[in-house]
């Protein structure tokens, strides 16, 4: 039994931890959820509209490939570092047959266990202390987090909603993408549901190879588009490959988030330094999830567009709600959630995302989170089952109402 008090015994410790540690960012999906458990603590009903966790079930094909991998005794061992050869010739496949892009899956393909280690991995290998990386505000949160563990600067660019809230390339000063070393685009977008078009695609790639930066396209809404037809991927656009990388997920596509895979696929230059970093920094991704994201890529993908026309379903249903409740909604073209202007009057996001909460049991995820230019926006998730969300945009029209 120690005889030091918790401050003495701690306080060697708490010395040793490095300065990088101490200047991240705090992680807000973490916040959401500490936000929502205090609420349901509190005694409150809560409909959890702020994360991005499917609420059904992958297909049943994919589940008996996993099932049956976890019975292959090969499976028990440690898979290659790459990645497990049928599952990066599946994703070589997807690509070919999807959009038209030929990958040698030895060379330009990386397995990695979901599209958040792609970020981390793509982003420690491309860029050193004080490098530049360019995102699109708003953003995922863990493209600035990523930076600040390398010791990057992370500096932003903004979506335009003339554009459908693509950013105006042409507008950005030139000096920014001269001391840029990464620009990471994400289509279909989180959280505005922006899809990028080719030619949106190929100004972007034309601008890396004039400017001499990389581009990490993040990809994971790949297949869940609401107009019918999928969104390009970067990799499509001529001379792509000479500058960028794209990451992949199973997560959305098959509603495996707790899986883990996905990959990194494109210039073969940032592959291989991206092998570097991973053989060195994280865990490989499980074989079973590999052998059965074979399966999957390499299948009947219909379920992806069933699962896409749901969600596009529960687009509607929730953006119809929202806008009589007087919020202006960015039309959703893709992805996992809707983009709001808080009402006029209702104060920052981070305000509105807590009145919420208090007044309506409605959890969502506040603008701010998602870079500076987002203030005075919230982020809702489809999903949730159908009749979850009619219920939250009528408690939300109440608590408007009411207040």
């Amino acid at each position: 039994m120690g005889n030091g008090s918790p401050s003495s015994a701690q306080e060697p410790v708490a010395g040793l931890i490095s300065r990088r540690t101490a200047e991240l960012p705090p992680n807000p999906f973490a916040q959401a959820d500490a936000r929502t458990a205090a609420a349901i603590r509190a005694g409150h009903d809560i409909i959890d509209l702020s994360k991005g966790n499917p609420d059904g079930a992958p297909p049943a094909f994919m589940q008996d490939a996993l099932a049956h991998a976890a019975h292959d005794s090969s499976n028990f061992r440690y898979p290659p570092f790459a990645g497990i050869p049928a599952y990066l010739d599946a994703i070589g496949g997807w690509y070919a047959n999807a959009h038209g892009v030929t990958l040698d899956p030895s060379r330009r393909i990386l397995a990695v266990a979901g599209a958040s280690v792609g970020i981390s991995t793509v982003i420690e290998a491309l860029i050193d202390e004080g490098d530049t990386v360019v995102a699109v505000d708003p953003y995922y949160p863990q493209y600035e987090g990523s930076t600040a563990v390398a010791k990057g600067r992370f500096e932003t660019i903004p979506a335009d909603p003339a554009h459908g809230y693509l950013p105006d390339l042409d507008a950005v000063d030139p000096a920014l993408w001269d001391r840029a070393k990464l620009l990471i685009l994400n289509y279909p977008n989180n959280p505005t549901g922006a899809v990028a078009t080719a030619a949106f695609y190929e100004r972007a790639v034309a601008l890396a190879r004039k400017h001499r930066f990389a581009i990490m396209n993040d990809f994971a809404y790949a297949g869940i588009e609401f107009a019918g037809s999928p969104s390009p991927s970067i990799l499509e656009a001529p001379g792509a490959l000479d500058v960028a990388v794209e990451l992949g997920s199973l997560s959305k596509m098959f509603m495996v988030a707790g899986w883990r895979g996905g990959w990194i696929a494109g210039n073969e230059t940032i592959v291989d330094a991206a092998k570097a970093v991973h053989n060195q920094t994280t865990v490989l991704a499980p074989s079973i999830v590999q052998q059965a994201g074979a399966v999957a890529l390499g299948g009947d993908l219909r379920s992806v567009a069933e699962l896409a026309a749901a969600y596009g379903h529960r687009a509607k249903v929730l953006a119809g709600g929202l806008r009589e409740a007087g919020f202006a909604v960015a039309p959703p073209q893709g992805g996992l959630f809707l983009w709001a202007h808080v009402p006029q009057g209702r104060g920052t996001s981070d305000e509105f995302t807590a009145w919420l909460i208090e007044h309506a049991g409605v959890a969502v995820m506040p603008g701010s989170c998602f870079g500076p230019a987002s203030d005075g926006f919230v982020r809702f998730s489809l999903l949730r089952p159908e009749s979850d969300l009619y219920e939250a945009v009528s408690r939300i029209a109440r608590a408007v109402s009411r207040h």
